[in-house]
Order: structure tokens, then sequence, then C-alpha cells
């Protein structure tokens, strides 16, 4: 394998130019830099990165936590990140913290001990303090998909209390008053913002919102929930139902067709995400559309922006509002 001083002795240079070639090649004229590149090609070098993390005090990669790596929500938010840390010549880590405190805590004394460039991570729980430990220990830190009122970091979110009148205020007009909202565990920041935007909007048509706390927001629970759901009476059961995320949904479009509800006779189901297999089910899903791919891209932006500027580094809060995607599920077709 060839070392550092075989590259150094074929382009005619130092080997500490050839360190500058690979950590740092804004420090190297343009010329010995594609000399030093085309000697690294040639005897086919492979840097060794425990020594260039070494040299710059940070390993090429950066963390990404996320709660659930088995949505598809943050799949697509994974790739947004992706994107735009390649073109930095970065490598994310993912990490699945499965809603633990535990877990992230774990995680992210990981991530700091391998000298991580920065960490993105939708934090189960901001006020235990875990990321902001982090933060304070010398870690840029975006949070994903969590808003925070703090304005010493930067976080990339969506409005969701305005994505949840969004969906109950579609159900409204569509003249339904019996609406459970179906979401868990409501805990966590978005399920609660969401159900505060439905409710909003429910009690002011004079509505009944019933809340059904599942434990996750996983396609079981909504299977189970809408089970339940069919054994009640007609008259005795919600009319529509407002759903925390895609995957409750198409949960409670499986066991509600099952059960023989029709939908959306029987039953209207609005999901929230609109995740690619929400258009794709058997009856299309209405569902609340987040920028999925875009919010990783920007927190990823946001996150190299701190790395490069450090001090000079402006946090910012970026929001995104969320749309309506109206389906088959409540009984009009439009896209």
């Amino acid at each position: 394998m060839a070392r550092i001083e075989d590259v150094a002795a074929r382009a005619g240079v130092s080997a500490g130019t050839v360190s500058n070639v690979l950590n740092r090649p804004q420090a190297v004229s343009p010329k010995t830099l594609e000399r030093v590149r085309a000697a690294i090609a040639e005897l086919g070098y492979l840097p060794n990165e425990s020594a260039r993390a070494l040299v710059a005090g940070r390993t090429r990669t950066v963390g990404l936590i996320v709660p659930d790596v088995t949505n598809p929500f943050f799949a697509d938010l994974a790739n947004g990140a992706e994107e735009v840390a390649d073109t930095h010549d970065v490598i994310v880590m993912l990490y699945n913290s499965a809603e633990s405190t535990d877990r992230e805590l774990r995680y992210l004394g990981q991530l700091e001990t391998q000298r991580v460039q920065g960490v993105l991570v939708t934090p189960v729980d901001l006020g235990g303090g875990n990321v902001l430990a982090l933060i304070e220990r010398g870690t840029p830190v975006v949070l994903l998909d969590r808003g925070t009122g703090l304005r010493d970091l930067c976080s990339v979110a969506v409005d969701d209390r305005a994505g949840g009148r969004l969906a109950a205020t579609h159900l409204v007009e569509h003249g339904h008053r019996r609406v459970a909202f179906i979401g868990g565990p409501l805990a966590v920041p978005q399920v609660r913002e969401r159900l505060d935007g439905a409710r909003e909007m429910v009690d002011a048509a004079g509505g009944i919102l019933e809340v059904i706390e599942v434990p996750g927001l996983t396609v079981g629970a909504g299977r189970s929930v809408a089970a339940a759901l069919a054994e009640r009476p007609p008259g005795e059961r919600p009319t529509a139902v407002l759903c925390a995320n895609d995957l409750i949904a198409l949960g409670v479009l499986q066991a509600a067709t099952r059960a023989g509800l029709r939908v959306p006779g029987d039953l209207a189901i609005v999901g929230y995400d609109d995740i690619e297999f929400a258009a794709a089910a058997a009856v299309p899903l209405t569902s609340v559309r987040q920028p999925r791919h875009q919010l990783g891209r920007v927190a990823a932006d946001l996150l190299f922006e701190e790395i490069n500027d450090g001090k000079r580094h402006s946090h910012r809060q970026v929001v995104f509002q969320p749309e309506l995607v109206v389906r088959a599920s409540t009984g009009v077709q439009r896209g």
C-alpha cells in the first residue's frame, strides 16, 4: 500500500504538502494541487483517516440521530442531509434512538468521542439536557424536525400546529363533527402540536374531538385502533380520523376495510407526512405534506455553515409551512 512519502516523492513535494492537499487544499497552489492529486491517483494512495483526524482535530463524519429509522419520513430526511454532506466530502453516520433518552445519550457520547464534525438530531427530550451538554462542550448541533425557543442553536422544523389545523379544517368543511385524533406518545412535541391544532378547529366548529393515544407512530398502532372502532355501533364511532402520521393512517385504512367499513363513506382518514406510500394506498390517503427532503438538506446546510464559520456563525430557526394534499380517503380526489 502506498504511503504519504511515496506520494510526496512521485509529486516532487514534501510530505507536509501532501498533507495540506488532503486536509487544507486551499493552502496549496493550483499547480501543486493538480500534481499531488495526480500522484495520489497513480499510486492508488488511500489516506489514513485516523491520522487525518489527528491533524484536523475532527473526523470527516457527521452524526444523524433519528427516533425511528424504519419510518420513511426519516429516511427522506436522511437522504436530504446525505446529499449535502457528500458535497463536503463528509460521511453521515446514522443512529436510531427509538425514542429512548438512554440510547440518545449513549449515541451522543459515541459521536463526541469519535470527534465528528457535528451532529444532526431529532431529540427525544431537549429539556433533558443531553443535546445542550454536547453543544456546551463544543460540538456543533442542529435540531432536525424539532422547533425550539432557544436562540443559541439552529433548528429546522415544520409548523405542526398549522398542519393539525389544515387537516381538521378539511374534515370539518366536509361535514364531520365526530373526529378522532390518533397518535402518540402525546409527550412527543410534533404529536402534541398536531393535536392542539386539530382541537382548535374542531372545537371552533362545535364538534367533538376524541383523542386516542397510542404507544408509537406505527402501522400496527393504526390497525389496533381501527379494529376497536369498527366494533362500535355506527352512531358511537367517529366519522373521521386524523392520524399523527401516515403509518398510523395506513394501518387504520387496512383494518377498517378488512372490517367492512367503507373509506371514506363510513370513515374518512387523514394522514400526516405524505410519504410515498400515502398516494399509493388502495384508497389514496389525504395527508398533510411536509418537505421531508428539504428539511434534511436545510438542516445539513446550517450544520456545515456552523462548522465552517465557527463563532462567526449566526444561529437560525427555520420553520416550514405544511401543505394539505387531498385524495380519495376523505371523499375528494385532487392530486
